[in-house]
């Protein structure tokens, strides 16, 4: 069979250049891809970086996708049923929404895709598709596949070097994905992990778990197995990585250069509104203990929770300045499909737009209790316009030399000049850039194998 996997066109939110939608491939489809027998023909369109043709000759068509590329997803499988090719769709979304998703698809796959992906292609060769597969129970991370590296079109991404040591996240807050019922925690054998690193031949590397310290035991003993391999890293965290400094030293030992962390607030009755665990009182030390190891922050933020006014984006601002915050990825609370978030809104009657494409956390799709939606959105644009102001990048300028390179790259050339860097990269392919940045950032030459 030709099989055309697709991830369908997002939209770009108002502080986003097309270096954001061109970061990294689409690892599902990458694993889609490992999964599938060698006597089929696999085809890989992302429409973030290509153009989709309707016409293409292909016997099935699979979509990955995330809430706010609903829409698109609809229309694409719609065109291709109107041609007689069977449509099946997974990733995120369908697994946490899928009895809203199903009719819309000839076939639905809820979960991880390891075990069912080899039926569905026998099913669809027989005749006999099913309209759901779901294969989770006792699903653990030694069945995880990773990605088939090096594939497809690495040129058109700026860091195509990311690995999973696992799926999901052992918190279950009312806002995020992990909340709803058909989310898994589960660990990769490290070996696993290790040989993923190597096939990608680059000592920058890009850990995209949900929470990297989920298990901290797990995460000790995978650093300890890695720390020998001089890589610079990155990876997200949550704000509980205080309560172990003993692991903050053998991140910074083994090469960890930024974190990503959801603070998401500064008020605990706001995380308290949406069942986060928090340690408000913390924060400050959290980043000291960070900032001590010579270790970048990106800070989570998340505005229009339940004890959030006016007020809270000036004070939140503030705080991020005085403590030096890198850089900052800001959202506006977003009541994703199938999350405890969405049920208590829903049956609330506070949700304003069912229009999933504005499901991003960039537009206000609910309406907040401490200001006016109008509020809510001007506060949070102004956010990104003040944070990343030259005054503010300045204030904010690291008091370690070696973090000053990667950070001015981000401040200015990502975000402050994101449009024009995008812009230089129709010229100089978006892969040659991620490089370019590593080596200045870290001193990475991304030519050579670790190995």
């Amino acid at each position: 069979m030709k099989i055309l996997l697709i991830q369908p066109r997002m939209n770009k939110r108002p502080m986003d250049s097309s270096l954001k939608i061109q970061m990294s491939p689409p690892l599902a489809l990458l694993t889609l891809a490992k999964l599938t027998p060698e006597r089929h023909e696999v085809i890989i369109i992302n429409e973030n970086v290509e153009k989709l043709n309707y016409d293409i000759n292909t016997d099935l068509v699979g979509i990955t996708i995330t809430v706010d590329v609903m829409p698109r997803a609809c229309g694409i499988a719609e065109e291709f049923r109107k041609r007689g090719v069977p449509v099946v769709a997974g990733g995120i979304h369908i697994t946490c929404f899928p009895y809203e998703c199903s009719h819309l698809f000839d076939a639905i796959c809820v979960g991880p895709a390891e075990r069912v992906w080899a039926r569905i292609l026998q099913d669809i060769e027989a005749g006999r598709l099913k309209k759901e597969y779901q294969d989770m129970h006792n699903f653990c991370g030694s069945e995880i596949v990773p990605p088939l590296y090096g594939r497809f079109a690495q040129k058109n991404y700026l860091y195509p070097n990311v690995v999973l040591t696992g799926r999901g996240c052992p918190n279950r807050c009312g806002f995020c994905y992990n909340s709803c019922e058909n989310r898994l925690f589960v660990r990769r054998p490290i070996k696993d992990v290790i040989e993923d690193i190597k096939a990608l031949g680059t000592r920058h590397i890009l850990f995209i778990d949900d929470n990297f310290a989920g298990d901290p035991s797990y995460t000790e003993e995978l650093l300890e197995n890695i720390r020998e391999m001089k890589l610079a890293w990155g990876a997200a965290v949550t704000t509980q990585i205080i309560d172990y400094p003993d692991l903050l030293d053998l991140m910074a030992d083994s090469g960890c250069k930024s974190l990503f962390i959801g603070f998401e607030s500064l008020n605990k009755q706001s995380l308290e509104s949406v069942g986060k665990r928090n340690n408000v009182d913390r924060y400050e030390e959290l980043v000291e203990a960070i900032h001590g190891r010579n270790i970048m922050i990106n800070a989570s933020m998340v505005f229009g929770l339940d004890g959030d006014n006016q007020e809270t984006f000036q004070y939140t601002l503030d705080w991020l300045i005085k403590m030096r915050i890198e850089t900052l990825t800001s959202h506006i609370l977003t009541p994703y499909p199938g999350t405890r978030l969405y049920r208590s809104l829903d049956e609330a009657g506070r949700i304003t737009d069912n229009n999933l494409e504005r499901y991003d956390t960039a537009h206000v799709v609910f309406q907040p209790v401490g200001m006016t939606a109008s509020e809510l959105y001007n506060g949070y644009l102004s956010m990104y316009r003040r944070f990343y102001s030259f005054r503010n990048i300045a204030r904010r300028l690291p008091r370690c030399a070696p973090q000053r390179a990667p950070y001015i790259l981000f401040n200015l050339f990502y975000r402050k000049f994101g449009r024009a860097t995008a812009a230089l990269a129709k010229m100089v392919p978006m892969r040659a850039l991620g490089k370019i940045a590593a080596r200045i950032s870290y001193g990475v030459n991304e030519r050579y194998a670790i190995y």
